[in-house]
């Protein structure tokens, strides 16, 4: 890879450019996204695997076309395929791999529902019985008819040239909002929190996304803190730092599920928080004095 292209893919593969920055670039690594607006893309993937850990700013409405997607929250791991769509709640910190499957490329249409947008479609929407619970499950729709119709729709938009008109964007995302309400009775209380994280518990929050491995500014915002707030308070309750802190964790528990769950090093490096696996068996041997496939 040349340095163009490998200094590309280091700002999108830590963050540092934005969704919309990245339409620009057609293809790096085998991974291509197509907006035809900043809130709708057609996202494709024809190498191994790909991951990354994130917390979206938006709300985002997935619907497969093709491949895998296994996705891992602290207290629960997703699995979706071909025809499945669901909904991922904005500010919950996740694990995204993305595989090909049968011999077809990782395809997914994408919808981001943002705070402005939604704050604009509930303004002239009662509801009734809002419960905000700060919930980060995903919502899963099973391939519902009129949602894959929506989002299926969008299909011939992607292949034609010039600008999308915005009203008919903004005509296809009320769409899409509509049919959650009617299908989800409970979605509304998910949509319509527009809160930013406040100041929560440190303990509860690190010991329950530690295996996420995120920047300690995200791990920050997260808990309602500037990064300086959040090392005070970190090497306050912990009295280590938190790199030593988080790689003590993600040892141990890639430790237990090499010895207790018999997965395999090359599945376990990714879902503790590390990014190769070299790097994973290099620390782990440091730490316990035996390398990871000893355990499996």
């Amino acid at each position: 890879m040349d340095i163009k292209r490998r200094n590309a893919w280091f700002q999108i593969r830590y963050g540092i450019i934005s969704f919309y920055t990245f339409a620009s670039i057609t293809k790096i690594m085998d991974f291509q996204i197509q907006y035809i607006t900043p809130d709708i893309k057609l996202s494709t993937y024809d190498d191994r695997l790909f991951k990354t850990e994130t917390v979206f700013e938006f709300h985002m409405l997935v619907w497969f076309i093709s491949g895998e997607t296994k996705i891992i929250q602290a207290d629960k791991t997703y699995v979706f395929k071909a025809g499945d769509i669901f909904l991922i709640p904005r500010n919950h910190l996740a694990t995204i791999i993305n595989y090909p499957k049968d011999g077809l490329p990782h395809k997914a249409v994408v919808m981001h529902l943002t705070t402005e947008r939604l704050k604009q479609f509930y303004a002239s929407v009662e509801v009734k019985h809002k419960i905000f619970s700060r919930e980060s499950k995903i919502h899963s729709f099973q391939g519902h008819p009129l949602l894959k119709s929506c989002l299926a729709s969008l299909i011939p938009y992607f292949e034609m040239k010039g600008p999308f008109p915005e009203n008919i964007a903004s005509l296809k995302i009320i769409e899409a909002i509509s049919i959650l309400r009617e299908i989800d009775k409970d979605i509304d209380n998910v949509l319509t929190d527009f809160e930013e994280p406040g100041k929560i518990d440190l303990v509860g929050f690190m010991e329950k996304n530690y295996m996420f491995n995120m920047s300690l500014e995200k791990f920050g915002y997260l808990t309602g803190r500037s990064l300086s707030t959040f090392n005070r308070d970190f090497r306050k309750v912990f009295q280590t730092t938190p790199q030593r802190w988080l790689t003590r964790k993600r040892l141990e528990l890639a430790y237990y599920y090499l010895k207790e769950k018999q997965k395999r090093p090359s599945d376990v490096f990714l879902e503790v928080g590390f990014e190769d696996l070299s790097h994973f068996s290099y620390a782990f041997k440091k730490q316990f004095g035996l390398v990871p496939s000893a355990l499996s």
